[in-house]
């Protein structure tokens, strides 16, 4: 990234931080792991002034102690010789910091991060997928009323301009008998790729509550559905993916192997080289925007994909249509309907299974200043120099 134009007066004089609150579209039930994830969200929020110029952004690991070593410090500090955000400031500063050199420089920071694949002069689209399918369904006892449930919301989002869609399976991993929530995976992936049509990709997301045999068993079933990957069907394990891969080639099946979310092997980009693995799909807000940037050159690499993870926060799912620019094997956004107060994502839109990213300067969000000043004021804090 070029940071040439940045001036070696340029200070950090203010660094604010928020707690921004909204809703989902509708309550999120639960996955293979854990129960409901709820209706309710929120999006840690810094805002920070570098030569009267503010910049918004999400901020995790942020204290009034961490950036009290921050303030006063030259910008150009901050960066190392490659023109990226240097390891220790990145989860609390990089967002909000990429945010202000693209307001200072007057363009977005997909323009800022792009690569040589980026297509100048068009709009920028970027393919996303439906992520809000959970398991919605474990209150009815009757498989066909189950299906019908999860069609309609992915009817919901088909409305809205989606035509991918991932799908929550692993029922029988923890909240029904083993067979019968299996059963039940096999019928709602069914029912809802009649949703998306023959040209809408389906993705299935066990969050390690399959095994290997049970993996086959669901894949097998699925052959007459355009699945597209499968994600975190059990806890990674190269031998186990190696048999998988082994299985689906002999198959003659076309399905991606997704893994990265959570706490990840360390080994799993080791293992992705080696072709166990085709998508990895770390998480946008932790490690986040720089890490991917570089990781993203070393998956481009290799041949393998990137799709990374930001399910549960709304800021996340629009920095990664940014970061799709720097990476030219990205596969998807990730998007989750999610409307935070005081968080303007209005210059965005779904159509047709794509996500159109505004070409306004920083990341296309707008922050209602008074609203965070207010926050800032009853539950958040502030530093100036």
């Amino acid at each position: 990234m070029d940071i040439t134009g940045i001036q070696s007066d340029w200070k950090v004089e203010n660094i604010e931080f928020a707690r921004l609150t909204g809703e989902r579209a509708r309550i999120a039930g639960a996955n293979g792991r854990i129960g409901i994830h709820g209706k309710s969200c929120t999006v840690d929020i810094a805002r920070i002034t570098i030569d009267g110029q503010t910049g918004y952004g999400s901020s995790i690991h942020m204290t009034p102690e961490w950036a009290e070593g921050i303030i006063g410090r030259q910008l150009l500090d901050l960066f190392d010789d490659r023109g990226r955000l240097r390891e220790a400031y990145r989860l609390p500063l990089e967002y909000p910091l990429l945010d202000w050199l693209g307001q200072r420089q007057g363009k977005p920071v997909y323009d800022l991060v792009s690569g040589a694949h980026l297509e100048r002069g068009v709009p920028f689209v970027v393919p996303c997928y439906d992520t809000s399918l959970y398991f919605d369904d474990l209150h009815l006892s009757d498989e066909k009323t189950a299906v019908a449930l999860m069609q309609e919301e992915a009817v919901q989002g088909f409305a809205k301009g989606q035509r991918h869609f991932k799908i929550k399976v692993g029922r029988g991993g923890r909240h029904m008998p083993l067979w019968e929530g299996t059963k039940r995976d096999i019928a709602i992936v069914r029912g809802i790729s009649e949703v998306a049509g023959p040209t809408g990709k389906i993705m299935i997301d066990a969050n390690n509550a399959y095994n290997l045999n049970l993996t086959k068993e669901v894949l097998a079933a699925l052959t007459d559905v355009n699945l597209y990957w499968v994600e975190e069907a059990f806890h990674e394990d190269e031998a186990l993916y190696e048999d998988l891969k082994e299985w689906l080639r002999q198959r003659g099946q076309d399905v991606l192997i997704a893994d990265g979310e959570g706490q990840a092997s360390p080994h799993l980009v080791e293992w992705a080289t080696r072709g166990r693995v085709d998508v990895l799909q770390y998480d946008i807000i932790s490690p986040g925007f720089t890490h991917w940037m570089e990781l993203g050159e070393k998956l481009d690499a290799h041949g393998l994909r990137s799709a990374p993870h930001c399910y549960g926060n709304a800021y996340g799912i629009y920095a990664s249509g940014h970061l799709s620019a720097a990476v030219q094997n990205f596969e998807f956004v990730e998007y989750d309907d999610i409307t935070i107060e005081g968080m303007d994502v209005s210059g965005y839109r779904i159509e047709n299974g794509e996500i159109h990213i505004p070409a306004t300067p920083g990341f296309g969000i707008v922050f209602d200043d008074e609203l965070v000043t207010n926050l800032i004021q009853r539950s958040g804090w502030s530093l100036k120099a």
